[in-house]
């Protein structure tokens, strides 16, 4: 079954310019901000251009420009907050949540950088 993408979803309205957002790196392709609603020192969301819903829908069906253009600006993202480990930094945690059961709010794919402290664990044991 193919993906049908909302284009009234908040992140297709910020990358329209009917919404402002506090943007840390934009490429061709991609579109980086400060969280609103920071859960860590350092939150950045990572949207691509493209109208994808979620994870394996990029994955799948994005170009491969557009998946190496987000990428590596994940990567320069991590490099410009200094939270890399292998370059003196504590280190970050990677979030994409997909579809209901992976509790996604916004129906355009998106990664979450936190950093800044320490995350604990990723889900509680049980």
């Amino acid at each position: 079954m193919p993906y049908a993408y909302d284009d009234q979803n908040i992140f297709a309205r910020i990358l329209r310019g009917e919404i402002p957002n506090d943007t840390v790196l934009e490429t061709e392709h991609t579109l980086a901000f400060n969280d609103i609603a920071p859960q860590a020192p350092v939150h950045v969301l990572v949207i691509p251009k493209g109208p994808y819903v979620c994870h394996d829908h990029f994955a799948l069906e994005a170009s491969d420009a557009e998946i190496a253009d987000f990428t590596r600006t994940v990567g320069e993202i991590c490099r410009m907050k200094g939270i890399r480990p292998g370059e003196g930094g504590e280190g970050y945690r990677l979030i994409v949540n997909s579809g209901e059961h992976g509790v996604q709010e916004v129906p355009h794919m998106h990664v979450h950088i936190l950093a800044g402290r320490n995350l604990g664990r990723m889900l509680a044991k049980g």
